[in-house]
């Protein structure tokens, strides 16, 4: 069970959790944007070596947010059947990295923002100084503001291999919605830097 210090959320605190929101915000938002347009065997294909795939790196976000701030909080995930149970891992290590054939880009997604909600709801309510556990970290003890910069780290990481991976299967990229923060090149120009690359990577040697 989370222990709080039964203080009043201040005006700094908020102000620090509307930072620490907005940040895993863009985050989540440019995961779930990385599905957008994609046919339900798009979003499973595996299109590296270690399976990884678009729809599964969202599921798994979607339960690494579930456990971090439900049950490491003592708080309670009001449909446990929609999670991968612990049970299931002994068998399956991979069981939240793929979507099984009875879920699909809607229900995946769907689940994922209100993974994203039940999390926003933790940060709203409760101190970030609040205590909880975390039971497969040797540090265990763990206050609410560090679990929130854990899941950034790991969102932000996730949506970067997302960026690769849609490249991968139709050569999407982009950083956000209306941003795709590279250069407007024309197909001759991107060629010309392609080659650049290539160049210098000869130049480099083995």
């Amino acid at each position: 069970m989370a222990q709080t210090t039964g203080s009043a959320i201040g005006s700094g605190e908020l102000e620090q959790k509307q930072i620490l929101k907005k940040y895993l915000g863009e985050s989540r938002a440019a995961l779930l944007w990385k599905l957008e347009g994609l046919t339900e065997k798009q979003a499973r294909w595996p299109l590296v070596s270690s399976g990884n795939n678009l729809l599964g790196i969202v599921k798994h976000c979607a339960n690494v947010e579930i456990g971090y701030f439900g049950q490491c909080l003592g708080r309670e995930w009001p449909t446990p059947d929609e999670i991968v149970p612990d049970a299931v891992f002994d068998e399956d290590p991979q069981a939240d990295w793929y979507a099984t054939a009875d879920e699909s880009i809607a229900s995946i997604t769907d689940l994922y923002r209100r993974a994203c909600a039940f999390t926003d709801e933790a940060i709203d309510t409760l101190p970030l100084d609040t205590v909880g556990h975390v039971p497969w970290w040797r540090s265990g003890e763990v206050t609410l503001f560090r679990l929130i910069v854990h899941i950034t780290d790991e969102t932000a990481r996730h949506a970067g291999h997302a960026d690769i991976l849609r490249e991968l299967t139709d050569r999407t990229v982009g950083l956000r919605d209306g941003n795709t923060n590279v250069p407007d090149w024309k197909a001759e120009e991107l060629a010309d830097y392609i080659d650049k690359l290539k160049n210098l990577a000869e130049r480099a040697g083995n």
